[in-house]
């Protein structure tokens, strides 16, 4: 069952020319068609499905800077101060609430890293607190297990991610962008060796610039153009409650289930570090480069074999522009909820928090995380193709420094300074033999 998403309505024409094509209108996609119309382009912002309609609609809503890898935390950081005046700046409701994020436990690994990572951290200026055992129990009323510390990030949110997308997607067209929903990019026109349109289903728009910011498709979309992107994709399972007690405003990370205060006054259940890897031609195809991920990750997952070993967004496929693309045989990538999981949360957190015992599903969804090998996303023009740039890899971060993302693919596509350095982020490093080690925090 797809979460709800805000519904957007498309324009009706398509553009002749652009000056710069996005295609996907998740949260990194349509925040860096609005950072781009703010800057004076002219942007088409195209999706197979709807504004939002996968992963940026079916994440937790953690708006933070704690725990990132660090390569990542400058980004981050500056997401959040673009988070915190969003509304302000575009008048809408995008859920951001700044509420701080607390972490708790009963496991010595945990708290080690984590008083490791806030001592790294500080070189950034990040500054979270670490919670004696004392501390984490006065900061979780009502909570039962006695736990031996925590860490508190009080300039971290929270956000909507229903909302989210189509409030950027709205204010990128206020300022001159066109929305085509159901309108998928079959492929790249090309000629001299440049990025010279996209072949959409609905015809060839010109342009000399595009953003890829197709989450687990991008590696598709890339490989038919002969481009290497090392992807992988592990479907998760969320989801949301009805009303309930609130035992916290913000986030939550609780011993295998995190909450998230929802503004219909809800929850938001996740289950970190829990998902399946389907097997498929794709993740054959990158399984070196992914080797230590899945080293360091394989706890909680399981592997699974299914339909996408040929078809969805790992799949192998090879397509004409004139014909229809595997992009539109599958407008939405939904798969199911682990009902095992949902029961699983459920139990959890009644057992951490009495007063949750016995709350009701009001929706489960599944979702695609679409990672890298190195946990960090691809932010960068691709040098083998001019003209062409990648947002995508976001590896379950996404939604939280999405509107920094949007600013920095925003900032390369025009050839301006950078809000920060792109250089951890660059493409050449997914192809180049550079060591890319495994993830750090997530």
């Amino acid at each position: 069952m797809s979460p709800p998403v805000q519904p957007v309505i498309s324009d009706l024409k398509l553009p002749a020319s652009a000056d710069v094509v996005v295609i996907g209108a998740g949260i990194a996609g349509s925040a860096a068609a609005y950072a781009l119309a703010k800057k004076g382009h002219k942007v088409a912002l195209l999706d197979k499905g709807v504004v939002g309609g996968e992963q940026s609609s079916r994440n937790w809503g953690w708006c933070r800077q704690q725990h990132r890898d660090l390569r990542e935390l400058p980004l981050a950081m500056k997401s959040l101060e673009i988070w915190k005046g969003l509304n302000a700046e575009l008048g809408m409701e995008t859920g951001f609430r700044h509420t701080g994020l607390l972490y708790v436990t009963t496991r010595a690994a945990d708290f080690a890293e984590w008083e490791e990572w806030t001592l790294r951290a500080r070189e950034y200026q990040m500054h979270s607190r670490i919670l004696s055992p004392t501390e984490a129990k006065a900061m979780t009323p009502g909570s039962v297990p006695d736990w031996i510390g925590g860490v508190h990030s009080p300039s971290d949110g929270r956000g909507e991610p229903s909302l989210a997308s189509p409030v950027f997607a709205e204010a990128a067209r206020k300022l001159g962008a066109t929305i085509h929903q159901n309108c998928a990019a079959r492929g790249l026109d090309i000629a001299g060796g440049k990025v010279s349109g996209v072949i959409t289903e609905q015809g060839l728009i010109r342009t000399q610039a595009v953003l890829c910011a197709g989450g687990a498709w991008s590696s598709l979309f890339c490989r038919r153009h002969g481009l290497r992107l090392p992807q992988a994709g592990v479907r998760s399972t969320s989801f949301a409650t009805t009303e309930a007690p609130q035992v916290t405003d913000g986030g939550l990370s609780l011993p295998d289930v995190t909450i998230r205060r929802r503004l219909d006054g809800g929850y938001t259940v996740g289950l970190g570090g829990r998902g399946t890897v389907d097997l498929s031609l794709q993740g054959l195809l990158y399984a070196r480069q992914f080797l230590p991920t899945a080293k360091k990750r394989s706890k909680g997952l399981t592997f699974a074999v299914g339909r996408s070993f040929f078809q969805g967004p790992e799949g192998f496929a090879n397509w004409s522009f004139d014909r229809v693309s595997p992009f539109e045989r599958q407008r939405t990538f939904d798969p199911a909820a682990d009902p095992r999981l949902v029961q699983e949360g459920l139990t959890t957190l009644g057992e951490h928090y009495p007063a949750l015992k016995g709350l009701k599903v009001a929706h489960a969804w599944g979702g695609m995380i679409d990672s890298t090998p190195d946990g960090i996303p691809v932010i960068s023009a691709v040098d083998p193709v001019p003209g062409l740039y990648l947002s995508t890899g976001y590896t379950g971060h996404g939604f939280g420094i999405g509107p920094g993302a949007g600013r920095l693919a925003a900032d390369l596509v025009a050839g301006d300074p950078p809000i920060v350095d792109p250089h951890p982020f660059r493409y050449s490093r997914m192809i180049d033999g550079t060591d890319l080690g495994a993830p750090g925090m997530m």
